[in-house]
């Protein structure tokens, strides 16, 4: 490899470490890391990428209109939330889950992975985290403690999120290329059922290795949010947690294999949630296992808290269970119904656009999908919870004052996140010859890799997702490369873009617009190297024991696959 390209890698993964040693070694609140990181990342662009100053400016205003998309989203999370507080929902609810276990590491399972599962596969958007977040701030969990474990679980439902769009977007749009298409025409094998199976080698090593998520995050909570600060407390019901992990990924799996992309994750997440809350509710595998609680609020570390304490108000838990799970259930009903590609809404809410074409005179366009956004679902739900709970005006103004004075700082954070995130990625027109700065930096990773790349072509699909905060957005970007390094080094292109699709799913636990989005929606704000210092081993036991699959797959089980 020659040394330039050595030398523009290592400035491409710059803007990278900045944001990793800001907000983890500097612990700097997402507020002062994005704006410097930001500017250092402009600064490689025009400098070393030779990128037009009119070019980093159009790139910013891209970013800062999707940031305006997280914004709506994060705004009708927090705005459901505040709404089920003041109803008197919020603690009906906590005292529904109180009734099926009091065990904190049952109902963890319960709403972090079985009902996060469920909602990514119907939205993505990051939406685990704006529902199943607050939704566990109300049953009377650490705001921290709810933004970890729903960061964690957004790992194998996500690359079959938003009815499998980082698949059929994703990898799609990506590989729909002459060479591709020339390749598969030789081998007999039609594009439908090359992106098919690209889901399936996804889904494979998603299910071996996301099993253990369940178990990780009960162990992740007792450790960090117990007591005792103990690993064995998570591990006390290993039992439970291995068969809810087995509950979504065996009918993940199945689905992926016998339907396609579109329904692994609502389908597993659907499915065993009925499972799991039936086997919670008869005790089942948890005979002998003791009620794991967290320490007296009294004695919680400030660290742990948010602006919003998440206590429910509580002169109303005598509302029926039903009525006050009815904005839940119209969040879901609403987010499958106007995502199912077979009913006219999908096409309905999202081809009312807001587009800027050609930002500034240059090829860049961005454009926000108002009614489609999971936001506007959130925000219709709220209201109608006002009317459904029979909420008073005061009730209603107090809610939508406080999710309004909830959303400043994460604001200001997302805006410059974004705006990074768009000048690297959109770096590729310049007047210096070089591809994009995440394309330098993986292709100089392949070269150096050579014939183990299968163990780190999840951990490029990892890197996409860290930047781009989307599996979608890093199948995007990586697929057609990730598709190239296979053909170089005769490896089964279907194991190395599966990998590619899984990594960027786990990227998805430590992406900066993520953590601060999701910590957003319970109002935790500054803390999000906290949360990356504490997500990122799980992320790396992800994309490690991925990895360690890849190179069996490829060298070994599916080494004849095309």
């Amino acid at each position: 490899m020659p040394e330039v390209s050595a030398f523009h890698a290592l400035v491409a993964l710059l803007p990278i470490l900045a944001v990793m040693f800001f907000l983890v070694v500097l612990r700097w609140p997402a507020t002062r890391a994005m704006p410097v990181a930001y500017l250092m990342t402009a600064c490689f662009a025009l400098v070393f990428w030779d990128v037009s100053a009119v070019h980093v400016a159009a790139a910013s205003i891209r970013g800062s209109i999707i940031a305006v998309s997280l914004l709506w989203i994060i705004f009708g999370a927090i705005l459901l939330l505040q709404t089920l507080s003041e109803s008197g929902a919020a603690a009906a609810i906590r005292l529904g889950f109180m009734n099926v276990s009091r065990d904190r590491r049952v109902q963890l399972i319960i709403v972090a992975w079985m009902f996060g599962a469920f909602i990514e596969g119907a939205s993505g958007f990051g939406t685990p985290a704006a529902v199943a977040g607050p939704l566990l701030l109300a049953l009377g969990f650490p705001a921290l403690a709810a933004v970890m474990c729903t960061l964690i679980i957004q790992s194998t439902p996500v690359t079959f999120g938003a009815v499998g769009t980082p698949i059929l977007v994703g990898m799609a749009e990506s590989l729909n290329v002459e060479t591709v298409e020339s390749a598969l025409a030789r081998e007999g094998i039609p594009y439908t059922e090359f992106i098919y199976q690209i889901g399936v080698f996804a889904a494979i090593p998603h299910a071996i290795v996301g099993t253990l998520i369940p178990l990780i995050i009960c162990c992740m909570m007792t450790r960090f949010f117990g007591a005792n600060r103990s690993f064995r407390e998570g591990l006390g019901i290993w039992k439970f947690a291995l068969f809810s992990g087995l509950a979504f990924t065996v009918p993940y799996i199945l689905v992926a294999v016998y339907l396609g992309p579109e329904f692994p994750s609502l389908l597993g997440g659907l499915l065993g949630l009925a499972v799991v809350v039936a086997a919670a509710r008869k005790g089942f595998l948890l005979s002998g296992v003791q009620p794991w609680e967290f320490p007296p609020r009294s004695s919680w570390q400030p660290e742990w808290m948010g602006t919003f304490s998440g206590e429910p108000k509580g002169q109303e838990t005598s509302m029926p269970l039903a009525r006050a799970w009815m904005p839940y259930v119209l969040v879901a009903a609403l987010l499958v119904i106007t995502r199912l590609p077979s009913l006219p809404l999908k096409s309905w809410l999202a081809s009312v656009q807001l587009t800027w074409e050609g930002i500034l005179g240059t090829g860049l366009t961005q454009g926000i999908q108002p009614l489609y956004l999971p936001g506007t679902i959130f925000l219709v739900v709220s209201l109608l919870t006002a009317w459904l709970h029979r909420m008073s005006g005061d009730k209603v103004r107090a809610a939508w004052s406080a999710s309004v004075r909830m959303l400043a700082g994460p604001a200001f954070a997302l805006v410059f996140a974004v705006a990074l995130v768009r000048v690297f990625i959109d770096s590729d027109v310049n007047a210096s010859g070089l591809q994009s700065m995440p394309l330098e930096l993986a292709e100089f990773a392949a070269a150096v890799a050579g014939a183990a790349w299968p163990f780190f072509a999840a951990m490029i699909g990892a890197l996409g997702a860290f930047v781009a905060g989307s599996n979608t957005v890093s199948d995007l970007m990586f697929s057609l490369f990730q598709y190239g390094v296979a053909d170089r080094i005769g490896v089964s292109h279907l194991v190395v873009l599966g990998l590619q699709a899984l990594g960027g799913a786990a990227g998805n636990m430590i992406t900066v617009h993520n953590v601060v989005a999701a910590s957003a929606t319970v109002g935790l704000v500054g803390r999000e190297g906290l949360l990356i210092r504490r997500t990122i081993y799980p992320m790396l036991y992800y994309v490690v024991a991925a990895g360690l699959l890849g190179l069996v797959f490829s060298y070994g089980i599916f080494s004849d696959r095309f």
